[in-house]
């Protein structure tokens, strides 16, 4: 049955999605490990953590994208469950320290020394096994937005109130997480990990494996995404996209079927923060900042909403952009990046995956093998006949 769920999904555009992570799987550990360091074709670890944080990007874009491309939910606040998950991981590597730390304590981190804390708080419990600390990257922002979501779409709140709502949600918890006495560091966050389920963190070995578990985790969440877009339910969740009110008087229970999707994303989202702590280093309370979770939404546009591979294709370009610009004309990239949404938003509305398909129908041959009576709505959306089943 799982297996048929996955295969379900596969076409040919996952499959070169998928292709092209399997290969980055085995090409980066062997370029980095066993390519000598003075090789044109070395790569070093700042490259495959930086690889790997580009990846992160994808997986919480390629989240976003399963709300947003296919159920219409235009979330400006994905970067809350980012966040979430990404501190669960940090409380799991804090716990690793022990009596490494600055101040000796064996169990408490050194900002609970710093500010005098005298035991542990009842919510920390459990962070010192890996086992708990990778269910929480699952359960905290999954149920976070099951509650979200079964109260905002329970009421019925739609379109640019639930955008409003959802920055909201990503603000207040940013100002949560910057109170000392919420016991998440405050505005220093969550820093000075030493080990990972017992091997050390800044060893080369380690960040290869890391980068390699992200490889992973984005290919398995591109299959769950694709296997739930080509089944029934991934019918119903394009459909309530386009036209909600018709599918409710269907007598389809709509909210449950964007609750389902809110909240798998949600758990997307927190194992692309989890993967993401651990090769940058930290996690603080900026990663809660609406601005993260808008520049998300540009990823998605950029890559071309509605695709999944697009997503990753936008995250992953748009990143690489922001990493040149910020370090060789720092005071351009906010420019550069609202530019460019501008251009894609009022040019290319199907993204750069969309580009192609755009360009090859504007040729000749093309509009003269269209037929005669199609619709020129449907010849834009590719919903006549013929190009409805390729």
């Amino acid at each position: 049955m799982l297996l048929r769920f996955f295969l379900m999904g596969l076409d040919r555009k996952a499959g070169i999605v998928l292709t092209i992570l399997a290969f980055l799987a085995v090409a980066v550990p062997v370029m980095t490990l066993a390519v000598p360091a003075d090789s044109p074709f070395h790569l070093s670890v700042f490259t495959v953590s930086l690889l790997g944080k580009y990846l992160c990007f994808a997986l919480l874009a390629l989240a976003l994208d399963l709300v947003w491309g296919y159920c219409g939910i235009l979330s400006l606040g994905h970067a809350a469950f980012f966040a979430l998950g990404g501190y669960a991981m940090g409380m799991y590597l804090m716990r690793q320290i022990g009596p490494r730390g600055v101040y000796g304590n064996p169990v408490l981190p050194d900002f609970m020394v710093f500010l005098n804390w005298k035991e542990l708080p009842w919510y920390w419990l459990g962070f010192d096994q890996f086992w708990f600390a990778a269910i929480m990257v699952l359960v905290v922002p999954g149920a976070l937005a099951f509650a979200f979501g079964w109260f905002a779409f329970r009421s019925r709140v739609t379109g640019v109130y639930l955008s409003i709502i959802t920055q909201a949600l990503t603000f207040a918890l940013l100002l949560a997480f910057f109170r000392n006495d919420m016991g998440f560091g405050g505005n220093n966050g969550l820093t000075d990990f030493k080990d990972i389920l017992g091997y050390d963190i800044q060893a080369d070995t380690t960040r290869v494996a890391l980068f390699v578990a992200t490889v992973v985790a984005l290919a398995l969440s591109y299959m769950i995404a694709s296997g739930v877009i080509a089944s029934k339910l991934g019918k119903v969740l394009v459909a309530l996209r386009d036209a909600e009110s018709r599918v409710r008087f269907m007598g389809y229970d709509t909210e449950s079927y964007k609750l389902f999707a809110w909240t798998l994303s949600a758990c997307m989202a927190g194992v692309a923060g989890a993967l993401y702590v651990p090769q940058v280093g930290i996690i603080n309370p900026s990663e809660f900042a609406p601005a993260s979770s808008i520049e998300a939404v540009i990823w998605v546009a950029v890559g071309g909403r509605g695709t999944l591979a697009g997503a990753i294709l936008g995250a992953v370009l748009v990143n690489m952009g922001k990493s040149y610009f910020t370090g060789a004309l720092p005071e351009l990239w906010l420019f550069a990046l609202g530019g460019l949404f501008v251009a894609v938003t009022l040019f290319l509305p199907k993204g750069l995956l969309g580009l192609w398909g755009q360009l090859t129908a504007r040729l000749p041959g093309r509009k003269a093998a269209a037929p005669p009576n199609a619709h020129p709505a449907n010849q834009a959306t590719g919903q006549t006949t013929g190009r409805k089943g390729a």
